[in-house]
């Protein structure tokens, strides 16, 4: 004979105004937890994302997230180096290759009045009767 048993599906991440059971609730963004004693609504703006654990988790859980962090942490400093390396190397070839490669059209904007002229520069006549 079949048991009927309760199998109650158990939902870590809740969203804020949903109704949720008794425990702790935290919220990363924020770093609030919410404790309920009872069955109630959590609190928050909208989109704001709640995550179900005791506390013993969320304090086992630190210690590997700073081990990640400063496992990684050479190959962070390491591509940011790279990167400003290259952005003095290259920079000035990749601009104008990027400012050529655009011609400063945008397909959204209307010059009915014509370009605005960029500082320091003024507009001919011709450019102003366009």
């Amino acid at each position: 004979m079949a048991r009927k048993g309760r199998c109650k599906m158990v939902r870590i991440i809740n969203r804020s105004g949903e109704t949720v059971g008794k425990g702790n609730y935290w919220n990363f963004a924020t770093g609030d937890r919410v404790h309920m004693d009872v069955k109630g609504v959590l609190p928050g703006r909208p989109g704001d994302t709640y995550y179900k654990a005791p506390p013993a988790v969320i304090l086992a859980v630190g210690p590997v997230l700073g081990l990640i962090y400063a496992v990684f942490l050479p190959f962070i400093g390491i591509a940011m180096l790279l990167k400003i390396a290259a952005r003095k190397v290259f920079g000035g070839a990749v601009e104008t290759a990027w400012k050529g490669a655009t011609f400063s059209w945008k397909p959204s904007e209307a010059y009915l009045a014509g370009k605005k002229a960029k500082k320091g520069e003024e507009r001919t006549e011709d450019e102003k009767k366009e």
